[in-house]
């Protein structure tokens, strides 16, 4: 069995029963299981409560085989990180025939691997900052060179901030690559930009308000997102018309340029120019009380039930053949 995509299947839907039997996929065995589990409990509760016949399913504990076995019509992907917001997990549903939330197998692959996100994204005039691949320790020094200090070294496929260090002096540069590369064997280094973070959420097709982040943290980090109250948020984000119309267009021509679909984030750090350069995109974003997408979905007139069906009708748009 296989799925067949049809972009025109997305539809409204008004009856729970349509869905059928649905899995929400979370946990794994990723860095971010913590954050998928708490996701995950979140999206069933808000479908079993719209009536939704919905089951939690963790492929850590589980294999993605018993979905067809049990009868499941589709799968809501709450999975973060490698493994299942990767295109893996997209992937195993393709070969089961299991329609499935969100972006395909390109889409995902792409949207988790940062430096093909930031090529494809430049390709199409989505501006994005400078970059060195860190491959050996010579990179180090050319890095330092060309971005200057400080600078941020990144995974070049973790979610979260999993991974992520501020450098401030060239002494620290080797531990920070040591950091990322503990994740997977590529890193690579940007220069700090020390304008506002702003990140735009995607539904259906359409961005929703933009949200201006101020953490106290040295950068946006997994503890500033998850763990501490003092990270302040503004929905809207404050900007003029045009600049959030401006930053809407750039976060819907990154997510197309990927081959991303259904729903998720861009992220923005805005430079001393006001120019707003794309960090990432991410296709199974969190949904956590600390999640970024609900915030938005808020501001745009959805309660997060509406926008955990919203995103469950993504699904639609593959149907078994």
């Amino acid at each position: 069995m296989r799925l067949r995509h049809d972009s025109r299947g997305l539809r409204r839907v008004s009856q729970a029963a349509e869905f059928g039997r649905v899995a929400v996929l979370y946990g794994g065995s990723s860095a971010e299981r913590e954050i998928s589990l708490l996701s995950g409990a979140a999206v069933l509760a808000a479908l079993q409560r719209r009536g939704v016949d919905a089951h939690g399913f963790d492929p850590a504990q589980h294999a993605l085989g018993d979905l067809g076995r049990d009868g499941y019509a589709r799968a809501w992907i709450a999975l973060h990180g490698p493994g299942g917001e990767d295109g893996t997990a997209q992937g195993a549903l393709e070969f089961l025939g299991i329609p499935y939330t969100g972006s395909g197998v390109t889409g995902s692959a792409i949207g988790m691997d940062k430096l093909r996100t930031k090529r494809l994204a430049a390709a199409v005039g989505v501006p994005t900052p400078d970059f060195i691949v860190l491959r050996t320790a010579a990179d180090l020094e050319v890095a330092r060179e060309r971005l200057g200090l400080p600078m941020i070294v990144k995974p070049a496929s973790q979610g979260s901030s999993v991974g992520m260090t501020r450098v401030e002096k060239a002494a620290d540069l080797p531990a920070a690559w040591r950091a990322a590369t503990q994740h997977e064997p590529v890193a690579f280094a940007e220069p700090w930009i020390t304008g506002g973070e702003y990140t735009v959420s995607i539904l259906q097709g359409a961005a929703l308000p933009s949200i201006r982040i101020e953490t106290p943290r040295a950068f946006y980090d997994y503890e500033a997102k998850y763990l501490r109250d003092d990270t302040r948020y503004f929905c809207p984000s404050g900007l003029p018309a045009d600049a959030e119309q401006r930053l809407a267009e750039l976060a819907l021509a990154a997510f197309d340029v990927c081959g991303a679909e259904g729903w998720g984030r861009a992220d923005f750090m805005m430079n001393a120019q006001g120019q707003p350069l794309l960090l990432e995109i991410n296709t199974v974003p969190g949904m956590t009380d600390h999640s970024l997408v609900p915030m938005a979905a808020r501001a745009a007139g959805l309660d997060f039930g509406e926008l955990v069906w919203r995103i469950l009708e993504t699904s639609l748009v593959r149907t078994p053949c």
